[in-house]
């Protein structure tokens, strides 16, 4: 069992609302925490996937109202959207009783559905908790390379060799492509879609083209953009913003697209091997998207996280907007010797941010040059956690 960092989040929000929605995709882990939770208090769980579960809701409101000294765990909550006006009269009665928090856990595997509906029903009752797959801070040190090639999934990082991962993701591609997208309404033949992932997984880290991406899938730039959208809400694809910066300068307008699990990247792509990353020439972007996922998976809540382009060159990966309102700049390389490039000091003159970092694939931190660090990706994942608690230290 690993571990999870949301674990204490989760139990925090969980003792303040009276529903928390855990949203991640699928076989991120969600149930498993979920459990993990239920050990410490009275609870029920229903899987709404299961047809005896789902029949037990016939009338919600009489059978939860059975259950209201337990936390109930509803699974794959946006099966049965029809719930969430029940829950908020079950919560408003219950508060009314002084039952203010604990009452509902709702683990989601995809954002639009759950969070149209909960945002309807449920606006002041409810707090969102997303979990991600595996970050580098839940594994061993020495198994940063393989989470990297595998993924966080824990069934993809922990299969016994790297053919059974390979193996395992491509099944899950399958299954999300053929059973669960169709299960969520969306009418799109599995093998266009794949092949918009693909494209995507090719051109990790590039600015989103709608048009060039609907030339390669014979749609308009609509249905390409309309496509993106989907993989977003599935929260299998990252959109990376540009930041609108006031400088005197032309900006990149466009957003920088991500496959957000490393391990689905080299799937689509068919590298099985580190042999066969380190060959192709995703390795760059791959190793960025890993980097960055990692990153925003560790900076404080309400953190805002951006890209900064012109069209001179001057260039940030990764910007992150604090609490507060400081803002961090991170330059992404993956070889042991990193060298920031000129763009990102002509950016870092645009912008000022407060602290500013190469974050490289080695573990030793030094100065690079004045108000610039050297700092392995573990130890930056580590120190943007801890703001957390020690928010003295943006």
């Amino acid at each position: 069992m690993i571990p999870r960092h949301k674990q204490q989040l989760l139990t925090q929000r969980l003792d303040q609302f009276p529903a928390v929605a855990l949203l991640g995709p699928r076989q991120a882990g969600k149930t498993t925490l979920a459990e993990q939770i239920a050990e410490g208090r009275p609870s029920l769980y229903l899987d709404l996937e299961s047809p005896r579960d789902r029949d037990k809701l016939t009338d919600p409101e009489l059978y939860l109202s059975a259950h209201e000294d337990k936390l109930v765990i509803l699974d794959e909550v946006q099966r049965m959207p029809e719930l969430f006006q029940a829950l908020r009269g079950l919560i408003d009665r219950g508060r009314r009783r002084g039952l203010r928090s604990g009452r509902f856990l709702l683990l989601g595997s995809a954002s639009m559905n759950l969070l149209r509906q909960s945002g309807e029903s449920l606006a002041g009752r409810i707090a969102y908790v997303e979990l991600e797959p595996l970050s580098l801070r839940e594994v061993p040190a020495e198994s940063v390379g393989k989470l990297w090639l595998r993924g966080g999934f824990p069934d993809s990082f922990l299969a016994r060799d790297d053919d059974a991962s390979a193996i395992w993701r491509e099944n899950f591609i399958r299954t999300y492509l053929e059973r669960d997208i169709p299960m969520l309404g969306p009418r799109i033949p599995a093998e266009t879609l794949r092949r918009f992932w693909t494209m995507l997984a090719h051109g990790q880290g590039g600015l989103f083209n709608a048009a060039q991406l609907a030339r390669g899938l014979g749609v308009d730039g609509k249905t390409a953009a309309r496509y993106l959208d989907l993989l977003v809400d599935l929260l299998l694809v990252r959109r990376l913003q540009p930041m609108h910066a006031n400088v005197s300068k032309r900006l990149i307008k466009s957003p920088k697209v991500y496959v957000r699990d490393s391990g689905l990247v080299h799937a689509l792509l068919g590298l099985d091997s580190r042999e066969a990353v380190l060959g192709h020439p995703v390795a760059g972007g791959s190793w960025e998207g890993f980097v960055l996922e990692n990153l925003l998976t560790a900076a404080p809540e309400r953190s805002e996280a951006y890209f900064y382009r012109t069209a001179a060159g001057a260039e940030i990966d990764l910007l992150l907007k604090l609490p507060g309102g400081h803002l961090w700049a991170v330059e992404i390389k993956r070889g042991l010797s990193p060298r920031p490039e000129r763009g990102f000091h002509q950016a870092r003159a645009d912008l000022q941010p407060q602290r500013s970092f190469v974050a490289y694939s080695g573990e030793e931190r030094y100065p690079l040059a004045p108000d610039v660090e050297a700092i392995g990706v573990r130890e930056l994942a580590g120190l943007l956690a801890g703001l957390e608690s020690h928010p003295q230290e943006i």
